[in-house]
């Protein structure tokens, strides 16, 4: 294949032509579908109309009502192109003809369980029509459709509906208009066969909106949680924002074919089952959640996203990073803010530390790509977040709130770029931020390093900081960052020291205000080297370095161990209370990996099981907080802080500690078991779910011992259990050891299940991530389920990405995991080309193993690269991969 054409940032440049009002008429079909559209065109520049087109049959184009000659046009694979158009404004006419039933790449107009729908964004319009498929090109739409009445009786697009009625030989009609400019990646269809929960919320302006989700009618009892969830963003983002909806109708649409988690399109959500379907007995905890999250992302959207857009897709996270950090703060309002602030970084060191370190590194907002779907990462989205939360610890919650204020009011109804939003938050403020751009052009996690030291005489405390960004591809060389390190300084007793003053660069900045002590300050960490001086410090502290995790960096301190024991007993901050214990984890699992390594016997240190013994016994800490403190790191994150990664050696030594932590806490783990039962209804708030969390940790750690009596046990919560919480967690207990009872569990869970295909995914889920040996033949097993299907991507993400997800069985030796997913993304990409290349990226690391694994790994991407046929998607991520 001739190598795929990249696009750079640096390229950019505005639009031809504007595009004022587009009306669109679709005419659905079992065969065919016929669009039309009309477009009123504004030039901008004397030059040739291009429009982007990919799998359309063009029938027909007229300007200004005149069909268009062969040589007044040319059409190829990816483009038509208008040569010669009209000076002044024009009417342009545009009839294709496309085939939903068969796009299977759920992009554009699909077909999902019988019932039409749309996916747009980044460019799936241009696989509906002709268009200039581009977020900077803004219009305002009416969209009617036509189609057969009973086999499709509901018919929505975005906005307010304008008409509706009756056609000849069984069809009907809808007209849909919104008032509002926007981009052709906001555009949606829905047509099929779906019933509606309904309700309605009362703005703060008095005005009434109604809210509906629509799903297949079997599925409406479980939408309550959603509407729950929708309501609240709803009010949340009044409250905190001031932002008011602003149409009359609300929808959601759940479909179960659908490539991203949801898509945020104008009045018009549509959202994969998953991420709405919910109840009691068939979603966890983790799905509640889940949905609260993503159901408040997508309507906040609605301004940060859709108000005010993205001026081209390097821009993504202008929308998605600002929205990812709204809805982090929404959830973390409605439930605990350092249980979430702990499961959002945790996020953000499982996935993107990584993706920031190999080959596929990019800043916030990328320099180029191949297509666009590649980039919708953690790195643009979750970082992205971390990044927009630096601007709120820098100016406080009422500076980022005026900055937002400003932001809205300088660019509502614009395609804007990501310094347009750092303007707006410094001009708010009346600040400026030096270096804080590097942050959306520079790629790789800095590193920080921290020395301290006390001077008894003077009653000083220094702490001397050092940073490195790590070179990635294409940027060897890096400038030093803006980095905001919120600090405190703990006494002998565990308590937080009074801030009076800090001595940097020559400059001596008072840190009280109003007569009231100040306990925790941020630090302007913005060169290579920086020391700050406090003064009046009358005993040496232990400083509680980076709290709640206040900038998205690697952190290298000279505390001891005695330190982080005394601030995980200790520290205010409850997150630094949390990652001291991380931290001691880390170090004690990389010492034991050295001696497994080294073939030396393995002893654990009994004051990292005193120190979670203590955890687990305060009863003044939450529950879900202990859950987490008691939680040891993944074995993705020790392999990332190895020179040579080895999955064998991690997995093994993550094994022994918990099986040594359940032997010597047993009794304990035993007792928050059987105290955090309950017999009460299902119920979705922090207690409960914080009781469940604990319970259901100390049930792993307890069966991980494999001995009769836990097993027991965790047959008992499984057979008891009365919501899929407790149920899949006994299940998940259970199944971490090979044999009789773990089979018979597993065949108990799916006849119970069978019938819910949520509930199946995750049964595939927890088969593929497990750590048995041998694992691949069973995950290639179960490609041949019945209930598994390829086109379905939760599937996918559930079997194969989930497999991906287990280092041990990935990365065997043999390379049998390694071959399995070759031949599946290669199978992956004749159907999907977009979800084919969020598998292959599971390769993107295969330099950090031994030179077998290498070997192994490389072998697989060479062939997927040099495979026929092969998509964009897939090339551009196996390719720079193999790149040096």
């Amino acid at each position: 294949m001739d190598a795929p054409k990249e696009i750079f940032l640096k390229d950019y440049r505005k639009p031809d032509y504007l595009f004022d009002k587009v009306d669109l008429q679709f005419q659905l079909g079992e065969e065919k579908t016929i669009v039309t559209t009309k477009i009123v065109v504004s030039p901008g520049v004397e030059a040739p109309l291009v429009l982007h087109g990919c799998d359309l049959k063009l029938l027909s184009i007229k300007v200004n009502g005149t069909e268009l000659k062969g040589e007044e046009y040319t059409v190829d694979s990816r483009h038509l192109t208008v040569s010669t158009p009209p000076a002044g404004v024009f009417n342009l006419e545009i009839v294709t003809e496309i085939y939903p039933q068969l796009n299977t790449s759920l992009e554009g107009l699909y077909k999902s369980t019988g019932n039409f729908c749309t996916q747009c964004e980044a460019e799936g319009f241009r696989k509906i029509t002709y268009f200039q498929d581009r977020p900077d090109v803004m219009a305002k739409y009416t969209c009617r459709i036509e189609a057969d009445k009973t086999l499709y009786p509901v018919l929505l697009s975005n906005g307010n509906l304008i008409e509706q009625g009756d056609l000849e030989d069984g069809k009907h009609f809808a007209l849909w208009e919104d008032p509002f400019k926007k981009p052709s990646y906001l555009f949606a269809l829905v047509a099929g066969q779906l019933g509606c929960r309904e309700d309605s919320f009362v703005t703060c302006s008095g005005r009434n909106v109604t809210l509906r989700i629509w799903t297949p009618a079997q599925d409406l009892p479980k939408t309550a949680h959603a509407m729950y969830s929708l309501k609240a963003a709803m009010q949340w983002d009044e409250e905190v924002f001031g932002l008011e909806y602003d149409l009359d109708l609300f929808n959601i649409v759940v479909v179960p074919d659908f490539n991203m988690g949801a898509m945020e399109n104008k009045s018009l959500n549509i959202f994969q089952s998953r991420l709405v379907l919910a109840s009691p007995e068939t979603a966890t905890d983790g799905d509640y959640a889940a949905i609260l999250g993503v159901v408040g992302h997508e309507y906040f959207h609605n301004w940060t996203g859709n108000r005010v857009t993205c001026r081209d897709w390097f821009q993504l996270t202008l929308k998605e990073g600002l929205t990812v950090f709204r809805d982090q703060e929404f959830s973390s309002d409605l439930g605990c803010r350092t249980v979430k602030r702990i499961a959002d970084v945790s996020k953000l060191r499982i996935y993107q530390f990584p993706q920031d370190a190999g080959p596929m590194a990019h800043p916030i907002r990328p320099h180029s790509y191949i297509k666009m779907d590649n980039f919708y990462t953690v790195t643009v989205y979750e970082k992205g977040a971390e990044v927009v939360r630096m601007y709120k610890t820098m100016f406080g919650a009422s500076g980022f709130r005026k900055g937002m204020d400003l932001y809205f009011q300088r660019h509502d109804g614009q395609a804007v770029t990501c310094e347009d939003f750092y303007a707006a938050m410094c001009d708010a403020n009346n600040a400026q931020l030096p270096h804080f751009l590097q942050w959306y052009s520079q790629a790789g996690t800095p590193t920080v390093k921290v020395s301290s030291s006390y001077d008894p005489s003077s009653q000083t405390f220094s702490l001397k900081f050092s940073q490195e960004v790590p070179p990635t591809p294409g940027q060897p060389v890096k400038e030093p960052m803006f980095i905001p390190v919120a600090v405190g300084l703990v006494d002998s007793t565990g308590k937080d020291m009074p801030l009076t003053s800090v001595y940097s660069d020559g400059t001596l900045q008072t840190l009280a205000s109003d007569d009231k002590p100040v306990f925790t300050t941020v630090l302007q960490f913005k060169k290579k080297e920086e020391e700050f001086i406090f003064e009046n410090i009358p005993e040496k502290p232990v400083p509680s370095l980076l709290r709640g995790y206040s900038a998205p960096v690697r952190l290298d301190s000279d505390l001891s161990e005695s330190d982080l024991f005394f601030l995980l007993a200790n520290d205010s901050d409850e997150f630094n209370r949390w990652e001291a214990g991380q931290v001691l984890a880390r170090k004690l699992m990389l010492s034991l990996v050295a001696d497994f390594q080294q073939q030396k016997t393995l002893v654990l240190n009994p004051k990292f099981v005193d120190g979670l013994r203590s955890i687990l016994r305060n009863t003044s800490l939450d529950k879900e907080f202990i859950a987490k403190a008691i939680t040891l790191p993944g074995q993705g994150e020790i392999m990332d802080m190895m020179a040579v990664a080895d999955p064998d050696a991690v997995h093994a030594v993550r094994n022994f500690i918990k099986k040594e932590l359940a032997l010597q806490l047993k009794d304990d783990l035993l007792a928050a078991v059987a105290s955090n039962r309950s017999s009460e209804a299902y119920m979705f708030n922090h207690n409960s779910m914080a009781r469940r969390a604990l319970k259901n940790t100390c049930l792993a750690y307890l069966a991980s011992l494999n001995e009769p009596d836990v097993t027991e046990l965790a047959l008992h919560e499984y057979k008891t259990a009365t919501n899929m919480t407790e149920q899949f967690a006994a299940l998940l207990a259970l199944s971490q050891n090979p044999g009789k009872v773990r089979d018979d569990a597993l065949l108990d869970f799916y006849n119970q299940w069978q019938n819910d295909y949520l509930v199946v995914s995750k049964w595939f889920a927890l088969q593929a991530t497990s750590d048995i040996p041998g694992n691949v033949v069973n995950v290639q097993k179960l490609l041949s389920h019945p209930a598994f299907d390829m086109r379905n991507p939760n599937k996918v993400y559930s079997l194969i990405g989930g497999f991906c997800g287990s280092p041990v069985n990935f990365h065997a030796k043999d390379g049998s995991g390694y071959k399995f997913l070759g031949e599946v993304v290669l199978q992956l990409d004749k159907i999907n080309p977009q979800v084919a290349s969020r598998m292959v990226s599971a390769f993107s690391r295969w330099r950090r193993y031994d030179e077998n694994r290498q070997a192994l790994a490389k072998a697989q991407l060479e062939m997927i690269v040099s495979a026929n046929g092969l998509s964009e998607n897939v090339y551009e991520i196996a390719s720079k991969s193999l790149a040096d």
